[in-house]
């Protein structure tokens, strides 16, 4: 059902309406028997006026009633872009918000669906998507392809870090195994990493595991060894091992660490470029230079924390 918008700046709005209720029981009993549903811009009220409702309203106000998943924007443009032209293939509610704030240049389409889009996150949509309807196969593309071919909206960052859990052994397994098979890290088996998982944090992205990094502590000599920092190919360009180094430096200064070392034997210039300087295995701990691998013949860098 419908009810009239009335007027809004003076102006009386006639028979434009606005979403008043949806029959959502009737929508879930059709999707049920397996049928497509098509939901009409129009809407009655409960006297019999018939009101023009705008569709973008129409499809919000059903995603979110349905408790959808995914609620998806066909437009004119392929998605988002920010002021340099790029497109923004995912942003969060918070991130959408200060685009509209600041981007008075924007497409129509964009300052049109974006708002729902919105709308949709804030009231309990998991995703909304933003994509063009000229593109073929965009729907496909952007559901099932990692970057997709538009924009997705969603409430909270879809990358994050956290403590890892026992339940995420699997997935840090399988980014360190192949790293461990070149000789870039050293070995652990299933078992050590379950004993030292607490020792672990791990970058998530919508759900998967994409990075992880542990710290492991020396408090009688304020060191702390920053080890198995290793992110996924497909995600190595999103500042994933500097934010995982950043929370691992965190962790060691609350720990009242003085210094992080690493040892490692292909990514030096990686870690000179974030402000570590070249070591030698006399400044290690004791505990852990009695461990030190002669034929590995890591490298060895730290970095002053305070």
């Amino acid at each position: 059902t419908a009810k009239p918008i009335g007027i809004v700046d003076g102006i009386d709005m006639g028979l434009t309406g606005e979403v008043r209720r949806v029959d959502i029981e009737g929508v879930r009993l059709r999707l049920d028997d397996g049928d497509l549903v098509l939901v009409s811009p129009l809407g009655y009220s409960p006297t019999g006026e018939i009101f023009n409702l705008t569709l973008e309203e129409v499809a919000t106000q059903v995603a979110v009633r349905l408790s959808a998943h995914k609620l998806i924007f066909l437009m004119e443009t392929e998605g988002v872009r920010n002021g340099r032209r790029q497109l923004l293939t995912e942003l969060s509610t918070r991130e959408a918000e200060a685009l509209l704030a600041r981007h008075a240049k924007l497409p129509p389409d964009v300052l049109l669906y974006l708002p729902c889009a919105l709308r949709a996150c804030d009231n309990g949509v998991k995703r909304a998507h933003l994509i063009s309807r000229h593109r073929d196969g965009a729907l496909l593309l952007e559901l099932f392809t990692r970057d997709g071919v538009g924009t997705m909206v969603a409430a909270a960052p879809l990358a994050h870090l956290r403590s890892a859990t026992i339940d995420d052994v699997g997935g840090i397994l399988s980014i360190i195994e192949p790293l461990e098979a070149e000789g870039v890290l050293v070995r652990r088996s299933r078992e050590r990493l379950e004993m030292e998982i607490e020792r672990f944090v791990v970058a998530e992205h919508d759900g998967a595991i994409v990075g992880c990094a542990a710290l492991y502590a020396f408090p009688e000599e304020r060191a702390g060894e920053l080890a198995a920092l290793a992110v996924t190919p497909d995600f190595r360009r999103g500042g994933h091992g500097e934010a995982l180094l950043h929370e691992i430096e965190q962790r060691a200064k609350k720990l009242k660490l003085a210094r992080l070392f690493v040892l490692t034997t292909r990514t030096s210039g990686w870690f000179l470029e974030r402000g570590f300087v070249e070591s030698d295995p006399s400044r290690l701990p004791a505990q852990k230079r009695d461990l030190y691998n002669w034929q590995r013949r890591s490298l060895v860098y730290e970095k002053k924390l305070i």
